[in-house]
């Protein structure tokens, strides 16, 4: 079985969103003000809120050269502004299996079609372009937003791996998710016509719901 190939730190571009590696001085301000719209942003995550843009900025010249996680900056195409950071990690090439994870989306990008693309690009790219089997989705057991939107987006539930990790002090179950490859040409099927022009009226409200079952 071909293994499969390793991401890099190379742009996904889609029609809303660019995902583009991070350039700490250059997406710092933008992402401070995206999350400041979001208290809750940062209660699953294992860093943030960031006090300045300072601060953000060194967190991402920490993290913009790691391979795993490997964190991209999601760029609003239509004003160049980045809106939030996804990465793909537990990269095993050997294994064809990978994860969508760090998800953190600002408060202008939340429930919007360029969200979905986000999820779609980061898909499409894992199963398409790498040759991935499976695609992974993880998050806190209690992250009732995070669990909504892996079912949306087509990941089936697998269970729930109890006292996983200690993140800021407290205890987290993990609830893991995933799409394979089996099951993806119906995924990219659904995202795709759900992404369609043609599913927006004039005011921008969806015609028709996702409905991208992985199960």
């Amino acid at each position: 079985m071909k293994p499969a190939s390793p991401p890099a730190h190379r742009a996904l571009v889609g029609t809303r969103v660019r995902l583009e590696p991070l350039d700490p001085e250059r997406h710092a301000g933008d992402l401070l003000a995206a999350a400041a719209g979001d208290p809750k942003l940062w209660d699953y995550l294992p860093y943030g809120p960031f006090a300045d843009a300072d601060e953000l900025q060194a967190w991402l010249a920490e993290h913009a050269a790691s391979t795993d996680p490997l964190f991209l900056a999601i760029i609003d195409t239509a004003t160049e502004r980045a809106c939030g950071v996804v990465s793909y990690l537990r990269i095993a090439p050997e294994h064809g299996s990978i994860e969508i994870g760090h998800i953190w989306f600002g408060a202008p990008l939340q429930r919007t079609p360029a969200a979905t693309e986000t999820i779609y690009l980061l898909a499409r790219h894992a199963f398409d372009d790498l040759g991935n089997r499976r695609l992974e989705w993880k998050c806190d057991a209690a992250n009732a937003r995070s669990r909504r939107a892996a079912e949306r987006f087509g990941f089936t539930f697998e269970g729930v791996f109890r006292q996983h990790m200690i993140v800021k002090g407290r205890n987290r179950d993990t609830a893991w998710f995933s799409l394979l490859d089996s099951e993806w040409p119906a995924a990219r099927a659904a995202f795709e016509a759900w992404l369609a022009p043609a599913n927006f009226d004039a005011d921008g409200r969806q015609r028709s719901a996702l409905r991208a079952s992985g199960s």
